[in-house]
């Protein structure tokens, strides 16, 4: 077969929506799940485009085209995509909104109301322009080499690891619904259905989940979607029989006879076809969050100990990776690197793989944020030059991320490098040490990690910290760390990422990212007051340090902090690695 050119797609595509009697469409980067991340079968933003970042969205209108990604894929958009096709915008300064109103007044805009939320239908919406939703994928009708839809097998995540069982997890939520006086909740997010019945896969690349749709009950009961040959037998019966497995096909047949029934759908993570499909068969639909979100996000102590129990392996990785650069990274390229980091997990038998791609970056890439090295067209690290590694690994216990930034020498580091490097540090260090009430959400701390930057007029344009999963999505909500607000408190379990930066376009970027766990603080009335306990113990590089930026108390934590990672990393390291070790977190002179 010939493969279609980026202009045979397009015109593919137009050729079909005239089929369908509407003259252009709209195409979200994401899945029937809404996640992050999706199976290549999903990739169809991809496909028609070129692009390949993890946010995105596409308008073709009969004589003009637009791809729109944000801030972090802006080099990747102009790389991936022919400028003779499409138009390349920002998500955020020129939103899809504001184009369609500029050059779809009159014309009739598909969508595919499986791929869209509520409030992202409702972000796309503008007068003079009718927004029509099909009842097939026209990308899936030109899109000859589909990939099929993954089919892994579902395994139980025992109590073990999860820290509660499922039943208990069924009753907790099924008391949410009860109050909230609603029958049933869908459960759209794969994430939340992996965390609810104890489950995992391997559906998606980098999450444990399997994609599949789920019904809770206001007596605990599911209903489950999924080909019952996926589940083993042995999974079957760890499932118990309040979890009614149903064919994926007859989910609709389902949804219908919920008539005079309320049920929650989440407006923002549930496709609109479920509120359509509800509402049109007499349902009350109540809008609202995912009951399983929160829940969720707060670790149990089961869960807790995973985190610091699979820190411990993760961080002795990456020294283990940075010792190897110190004596044989230079030469190699950007893939090669994140490979090697990638064998240094692999030694542990826990390990299940990356948690997200490996940010594995060198001199200018290292200033954008979500850089992807490609083979064959990396960079080679050299000496005195930046070199920053952001990478995360899945294991049963939990979930991990991290960043560090490190200079190559043997020269030392440029002045204004090694202040901006301290800045972005001092901030680290602040959001680490913070002691806030319990509630507080992440935007009322995000200005402790960034306030040495602004001292000196600079920033970052991205956010400060996103949740963690436990063996799940390395990006979870819905709390987060970020400029933006959002009314979500911080409270004791959740956990949560700590990574200021600052990026010199054209010439180098900085982040440094650990991982915070929230508890209680030993201040104040009893669990009035939170903190943070830190979760990755990999030393900061010293050579970019300038010691007379720092306070007293930013050296003695720092102090403390490397004197902490000697003392639980270091057993784990071989004699040359632990001998690196010492030297990287010996005191600042």
């Amino acid at each position: 077969m010939t493969a279609m050119s980026p202009a045979g797609r397009v015109a593919r595509l137009r050729a079909e929506l005239s089929r369908l009697g509407v003259d252009g469409f709209v195409l979200p980067r994401g899945d029937e799940f809404l996640g992050e991340y999706v199976a290549p079968y999903a990739e169809r933003l991809a496909w028609l485009t070129g692009f390949t970042g993890s946010a995105g969205l596409a308008i073709v209108l009969p004589d003009r085209a637009a791809v729109f990604s944000d801030g972090r894929y802006t080099v990747q958009l102009a790389e991936q995509t022919d400028e003779t096709i499409w138009e390349r915008r920002h998500l955020i300064q020129s939103p899809p909104r504001e184009w369609l109103k500029a050059h779809a007044q009159g014309v009739r805009i598909g969508y595919d109301p499986r791929l869209v939320s509520e409030a992202g239908l409702d972000a796309l919406t503008v007068p003079g322009v009718e927004m029509v939703p099909l009842a097939e994928n026209p990308v899936d009708a030109v899109w000859e080499d589909r990939p099929a839809p993954p089919a892994s097998m579902v395994a139980a995540h025992p109590e073990s690891l999860s820290g509660e069982s499922s039943v208990s997890k069924r009753r907790r939520i099924a008391e949410i619904l009860r109050a909230a006086h609603e029958n049933a909740a869908l459960i759209a997010d794969t994430t939340a259905l992996a965390w609810l019945l104890n489950i995992r896969g391997d559906d998606v690349p980098h999450i444990p989940v399997v994609l599949a749709f789920a019904l809770l009950h206001d007596d605990a009961g599911v209903d489950l979607f999924l080909d019952e040959a996926r589940i083993p037998v042995a999974t079957r019966a760890f499932l118990g029989d309040d979890i009614r497995l149903h064919p994926p096909a007859a989910l609709e047949g389902i949804l219908a006879g919920l008539a005079g029934k309320t049920v929650r759908v989440d407006p923002n993570g549930g496709a609109l076809w479920f509120i359509r499909t509800l509402e049109a068969a007499g349902a009350t639909v109540s809008r609202a969050a995912d009951p399983c979100a929160l829940p969720k996000a707060r670790k149990n102590a089961v869960e807790q100990d995973g985190a610091r129990a699979v820190h411990l392996h993760d961080s002795a990785a990456l020294c283990r990776f940075l010792h190897f650069v110190s004596l044989h990274g230079v030469g190699l390229g950007e893939t090669a690197l994140a490979e090697r980091l990638d064998r240094f997990r692999a030694l542990h038998p826990a390990y299940r793989g990356e948690s997200f791609p490996a940010i594995s970056a060198v001199g200018p890439n290292a200033a954008l944020p979500h850089y992807r090295a490609i083979p064959g067209q990396d960079r080679l690290l050299t000496p005195d030059t930046i070199y920053l590694i952001d990478s995360g690994g899945q294991y049963p216990q939990g979930t991990t991320d991290v960043t560090r930034t490190i200079w190559t020498g043997p020269d030392p580091a440029p002045t204004m490098i090694r202040e901006a490097y301290t800045r972005v540090l001092k901030g680290n260090i602040a959001l680490n040490r913070a002691r806030f009430p319990f509630g507080a959400p992440g935007h009322r701390l995000d200005a402790l990690a960034r306030q040495f930057l602004w001292q000196d007029g600079l920033d970052y344009d991205h956010g400060t910290g996103h949740g963690i999963g436990s063996y799940l999505s390395v990006h979870e909500g819905p709390q987060n760390i970020s400029s933006v607000a959002r009314p979500v408190g911080l409270e004791p379990g959740m956990i949560v990422s700590d990574e200021p930066g600052y990026y010199e376009m054209g010439q180098y970027g900085i982040r440094l990212e650990n991982l915070l766990l929230v508890r209680p603080a030993p201040v104040g009335a009893p669990g009035r007051f939170l903190e943070f306990e830190t979760l990755g113990h990999v030393p900061f590089d010293r050579s970019l340090i300038v010691t007379e930026l720092l306070q007293p108390d930013e050296r003695a934590w720092l102090r403390a902090y490397h004197e902490r990672t000697l003392e639980m990393i270091g057993p784990l390291l071989d004699d040359a690695a632990r001998a690196w070790l010492e030297k990287a977190c010996a005191p600042l002179g």
